[in-house]
Order: C-alpha cells, then sequence, then structure tokens
C-alpha cells in the first residue's frame, strides 16, 4: 500500500526538520499519519489525497478574493483542518499562522503569506502526483 510504502522509503513523520516552535516532517506529507485513517488502503490514500488537492484550490482562491476577516479565516481554518487531516503538516502550519492576520498585517504583507501557503500546497501536490507514478512503476 503507498502508505506503507512510503513508510518504508522514509517518507514519514518521523523524518523532521526542526521548524520553530513545532517539528514539520520533512515530506509534504505524513503517509504514516494518513494510513493509520485509511487502515493502509492505497486507494483511499489517493482519493483523499486527491481531494484535498482539489479543495485546496478552492481555499485559496478564498483566501486571495477574502473582503472580510471572517471570510479569511473561515478559509484560512478550512483549509489548516483538511491539511491536518491528510498529514501535510507544511501546509497546515501556514493556514495557522495566516488564519488570524486579516486585522494585523498590511494587505501586501497578506498576499506575500497567501504565496508561501501556495507554496506548500504546491509542494504537497506534486508530491500527491509523485504517488501515482511510483505505482505505476
Amino acid at each position: 500500500m503507498a502508505g506503507e510504502q512510503m513508510r518504508q522509503t522514509g517518507f514519514s513523520g518521523a523524518q523532521a526538520v526542526g521548524d520553530g516552535d513545532k517539528d514539520v516532517p520533512a515530506a509534504p506529507v505524513d503517509m504514516a499519519h494518513l494510513a493509520r485513517y485509511t487502515l493502509g488502503d492505497e486507494a483511499l490514500e489517493r482519493e483523499v489525497l486527491e481531494l484535498f488537492c482539489t479543495q485546496s484550490v478552492s481555499y485559496l482562491e478564498q483566501l486571495r478574493a477574502a473582503t472580510s476577516h471572517k471570510d479569511w479565516s473561515d478559509a484560512a481554518h478550512s483549509l489548516k483542518g483538511s491539511a491536518r487531516a491528510v498529514g501535510a503538516w507544511r501546509t497546515e502550519r501556514a493556514a495557522e499562522h495566516i488564519e488570524e492576520l486579516w486585522e494585523y498585517i498590511p494587505l501586501e504583507a497578506r498576499a506575500a503569506r497567501v504565496d508561501e501557503l501556495e507554496a506548500s500546497l504546491q509542494e504537497a501536490a506534486a508530491f500527491v502526483a509523485g504517488l501515482g507514478d511510483r505505482n505505476r512503476k
């Protein structure tokens, strides 16, 4: 199964790099975390990850279009929860950091933070796409 394969190749939460107040896994998606919820079902893992990738684009668009603190925090909170569910810890942390920023930083700084969040999402999407490539070999 993909979760088992990823654990065997070292892509799991066990590999972490220091990042401030909490460790962030080396891989964009913690497959060991996800496997606990999918019981190692490779097809379900893939489906959940693809859904995360699809939904995250919508949440990112909502963040960019937010005109109120509520819209901003709702989109960031939803993205944070989705990332947490699949073990996309870097994305989860980035979303957590921007969730409350609306009132505290200028518009330009908010856009830069959303760009950072988008980069973590792109990294996760590339990782998910790579899982499919590994399964075809």
